[in-house]
C-alpha cells in the first residue's frame, strides 16, 4: 500500500485530466489499486509503469464508452471542477506550477484531442515521461509516439491563450467582477471583459442553463448582472481555487449550488465557465465538506 500510496497523486491527476472527471479519476485509480494488488511484485519492473500503464487504458476505455454519453449530453459539456486550495498534505496535486494543466480551459481544450494523442500529450508534456516510457505504457514505438505527441502539441499550439497571469491579478479582476455584478455597474463590468469573452454553463438537463455559448463584451456583462440579481439572499457567495485559478461558488442548505470559473488571460477575462449539474459538483463538494470538518468553519468562510 505505501509502494502504490506514492503514485496515488500522479495516478489520478493522470486519470483526471484524461476523463475530465473527477468522480472517474477516483474509481480509476481505485481499480488499479485493487489489480495491482492481485499481482506477484517480483513481476512487476517498474511501479510508475505499471501503474500508469493500468491507468491510461482505463481512462481509454472509459473515454470509448463516454463518447456517446457525450454525444447525447443535454446543452454545453464541461469537465468536473476540483478544488486546488488545499493545505498541501490534502491537496490532489503536490504542486500546482503548472496551473494552465490543470485549468478548465485546458481540459476543454484536451477534448479536442483523440484520447490516444491526450495520453502521450499529457503524459509527455505535463508528467515528463519520456517517449520511451510513454511507448512501452501505451504499446506503441517511441517515434510514434513522438509523432503523435508534435501532432497533439501543434493542434493544442492553434487554439491555446498561453499568457500568464499573475494569481494576484486574477484575484482582483475576479473579485471586481463579483462587485461590478452585484452593484449592476455594467460599464466597469464590460471593461474587465475581453472583446471575445464567451459564458458556457452546463446543466446536463439537470438544472437550467443556457443550452449554447454567449459571446460578446456587453452581451455577458448584462447576462451576469441579470443572473447575479437573481441569485438567492440565502445563497452564500464565496471565491475559491479551482482547477488553479479563482472562482464564485454558491453555497445554500449544506449544498453546493454552482460553481463560476474565470478564464482570465492578457489583463482581461476572457471566459466565464458554470457549472450547475449537480453530479460534477459532487466531488468538489466532499472537498468543501472535508475541509469544513477538519477546520471547523463553514465552506464560505
Amino acid at each position: 500500500m505505501d509502494q502504490f500510496q506514492t503514485y496515488r497523486h500522479l495516478l489520478f491527476s493522470i486519470a483526471y485530466r484524461m476523463t475530465g472527471s473527477a468522480s472517474q479519476a477516483e474509481d480509476i485509480v481505485q481499480d488499479a489499486y485493487l489489480r495491482y494488488q492481485q499481482v506477484e511484485s517480483s513481476d512487476i519492473h517498474s511501479l510508475k509503469s505499471y501503474l500508469t500503464t493500468i491507468v491510461v487504458n482505463l481512462s481509454l476505455n472509459y473515454l470509448k464508452s463516454a463518447r456517446v454519453q457525450r454525444e447525447e449530453y443535454i446543452g454545453i459539456w464541461l469537465p468536473e471542477p476540483i478544488l486546488t486550495s488545499l493545505s498541501p498534505e490534502e491537496s490532489i496535486e503536490e504542486t500546482f506550477e503548472r496551473q494552465e494543466a490543470i485549468s478548465m480551459a485546458f481540459l476543454v481544450l484536451l477534448e479536442t484531442l483523440t484520447p490516444p494523442e491526450r495520453a502521450v500529450f499529457l503524459l509527455h508534456e505535463v508528467f515528463d515521461y519520456s517517449f520511451a516510457e510513454i511507448a512501452e505504457v501505451i504499446s506503441k514505438s517511441a517515434e510514434n509516439c513522438r509523432q503523435i505527441f508534435h501532432r497533439a502539441k501543434n493542434h493544442l499550439a492553434e487554439k491555446r491563450h498561453r499568457a500568464q497571469v499573475e494569481p494576484e491579478m486574477q484575484r482582483q479582476l475576479s473579485s471586481s467582477f463579483v462587485m461590478a455584478c452585484q452593484s449592476g455597474n455594467l460599464s466597469a463590468l464590460t471593461q474587465l471583459l475581453a472583446s471575445d469573452v464567451t459564458a458556457w454553463a452546463d446543466g446536463g438537463g439537470k438544472v437550467r442553463a443556457g443550452l449554447l455559448p454567449v459571446s460578446g463584451q456587453e452581451t455577458v456583462a448584462r447576462l451576469c448582472i441579470t443572473l447575479t440579481h437573481k441569485v438567492p439572499t440565502s445563497h452564500k457567495l464565496f471565491m475559491e481555487e479551482v482547477n488553479g485559478g479563482p472562482a464564485l461558488l454558491s453555497w445554500s442548505d449544506e449544498h453546493l449550488n454552482w460553481a463560476l470559473i474565470f478564464d482570465i488571460a492578457g489583463g482581461a477575462i476572457t471566459g466565464l465557465r458554470s457549472i450547475l449539474n449537480p453530479d460534477k459538483l459532487a466531488f468538489l463538494q466532499g472537498q468543501l465538506e472535508r475541509r469544513q470538518a477538519q477546520q471547523q468553519i463553514a465552506p464560505w468562510e
